[in-house]
């Protein structure tokens, strides 16, 4: 009994851990929304060789063999005892090594999903406690159960199958809900943002703008989801809302539209079209055609954002008549125009130029980035629309605080830090590139590369070596693979190699970024970190 109580809490702790990592990834793949989940078990299957498991797996059949030998019994107890302390041991060390950028949020979904897997474990241990005489059915029950815990990814996939009538039901039920909701709201203004970069940076920088005269509500953090819509609905709209800013995500094409015809926006905005999520689009053309899904879904006189510096947009023709506002920065047949555009440690400053007025309005804001200019430059858009004068857009854009890790610029120690660590895509990357140039001083670049591209992945990865190249004088790169294609693109831009860093864990940078000790002040540019969904 000692040898089977060892070993069931040796599994049971095995479980616990595998469990909970499976959900994270779960909640992280959108419940396997267009098989996420599923791609990425198949895709990252070399984590899920547990060399304890194995051992585990060893231990079992050594002691079913030898079970009524006491000697070899007694020494297949002590093999077990051992291979258990390696097991906690090895488990307590992967809690203490995760960087978990987005840790599990416990929600009534993970609730009813933890529900499920602990009945689906709990049949072969019900099994085995009640022929607990019959030591071979035993045995084979305990061997049932270890290696439902070494494949405990397909054990959670199986439960989030068997949830689905269920959570089908829920999701219906609070969407029908926060409709209901939406219909009573008969003067509430609903501005949808979509695009491949910058979706949740437009949408705060449009919401700070727009509270200076309204009650702006935008979705939580990046609750852009169907059921992120809902609950933003649900949970956070009130009688006092003016204005519902919802960010708008999609994997595939039709979701845009989908979301659309959930909230009915009347406002649109398009940030950057680019090649993020292209793996799961398939093409670029569906990317385009799928953004557009937002604009063409406006009503007749509903009022849309777009962006004159995107060929993307510039060449699309769109198949709804709707007022559309151009911005830009380099293209001069604009409506709403910055020029003069000068970025310092202390922030961005610029003017804006509005069609048919010959006047030039100074804006000042603590974002760095040509980017963020353009989330202004669209917010300034709506708040004009709304009645809002230009000279309250000026407070109001001087006050619009930075987005957590997406170029924000802090202070660490004896070096500034520029966070743009939150995601990372082409677009963006080589503006936070520029953005590095500008400053005065030494000058490092921390990434691990971007991710998601598809095919293009490599290639755009080794352009982006050359980018830093351009600016940096210290390239940082985290994980010898996956930055391979960085570090080629380094090279052929005649990058010195002893100025090229490899590390394994982000955190081994920071020391090393504090010994870069001078004259000058040091600025180090954190592009982009990994997702918990990927580790080397």
């Amino acid at each position: 009994m000692i040898l089977v109580s060892i070993l069931v809490l040796a599994l049971l702790f095995a479980c616990f851990f595998k469990t909970k990592r499976s959900l994270h990834m779960l909640q992280q793949n959108l419940y396997n929304e267009n098989n996420r989940y599923i791609k990425w078990v198949f895709k990252n299957y070399k984590q899920f060789i547990d060399l304890d498991i194995i051992l585990i797996l060893i231990a079992f059949a050594g002691a079913l063999v030898f079970y009524d030998l006491s000697l070899v019994s007694n020494i297949a107890m002590i093999v077990i005892i051992g291979v258990s302390y390696l097991l906690g041991y090895s488990w307590i060390k992967r809690i203490k090594n995760d960087q978990n950028k987005k840790p599990l949020v416990v929600t009534a979904r993970i609730k009813r999903l933890i529900c499920t897997i602990t009945i689906l474990y709990f049949i072969p241990l019900v099994l085995m406690s009640y022929y607990m005489a019959n030591k071979e059915f035993f045995w084979q029950m305990l061997f049932v159960i270890t290696f439902m815990i070494y494949f405990n990814t397909f054990v959670v996939y199986v439960a989030n199958i068997i949830n689905w009538p269920i959570e089908r039901m829920v999701y219906l039920h609070y969407k029908s809900k926060a409709q209901s909701k939406l219909k009573k709201m008969n003067n509430l203004k609903i501005i949808g943002i979509t695009g491949s970069y910058g979706k949740t940076s437009s949408k705060n920088i449009l919401s700070d703008i727009l509270n200076i005269k309204y009650n702006a509500l935008p979705t939580p953090r990046n609750l852009n989801t169907f059921n992120g819509l809902i609950m933003t609905v649900n949970n956070h709209m009130d009688k006092f809302t003016d204005i519902f800013i919802a960010e708008m995500g999609a994997y595939v094409k039709g979701e845009i539209k989908g979301l659309c015809k959930l909230i009915k926006p009347k406002y649109g905005i398009l940030t950057r079209i680019g090649t993020a999520h292209l793996e799961s689009f398939g093409s670029e053309e569906n990317i385009i055609s799928g953004k557009f899904e937002l604009i063409e879904s406006l009503p007749s006189d509903g009022f849309a954002v777009l962006n004159g510096d995107d060929p993307k947009q510039v060449n699309y023709k769109l198949k709804n008549k709707v007022k559309t506002i151009w911005i830009g920065i380099d293209n001069k047949d604009v409506d709403v125009r910055a020029t003069n555009i000068k970025c310092s440690s202390k922030g961005t400053s610029f003017d804006v130029e509005f069609k048919n007025d010959k006047k030039k309005y100074s804006f000042e804001t603590k974002l760095l980035g040509n980017h963020n200019v353009y989330n202004i430059l669209a917010g300034i858009a709506c708040g004009v629309e709304f009645g809002i004068d230009v000279d309250e857009l000026i407070s109001a854009v001087k006050s619009v605080k930075p987005v957590e890790h997406r170029l924000e610029l802090k202070k660490l120690g004896n070096f500034y830090q520029i966070d743009d660590a939150y995601n990372s895509n082409p677009v963006g990357a080589e503006n936070a590139c520029k953005v590095l140039g500008m400053m005065p001083g030494l000058k490092v670049v921390v990434t691990p590369g971007m991710i998601e591209l598809g095919a293009k992945e490599k290639e755009y990865n080794k352009k982006f070596g050359k980018q830093i190249a351009e600016v940096a004088d210290y390239a940082v790169l985290i994980g010898e693979k996956r930055t391979k294609p960085i570090y080629e693109g380094l090279i052929d831009k005649g990058f010195d190699k002893e100025k090229i860093i490899v590390f394994n864990d982000v955190r081994d940078a920071y020391p090393f970024i504090g010994s870069l000790t001078g004259k000058k002040d040091v600025y180090a540019l954190f592009e982009n970190d990994l997702p918990d969904t990927y580790n080397e």
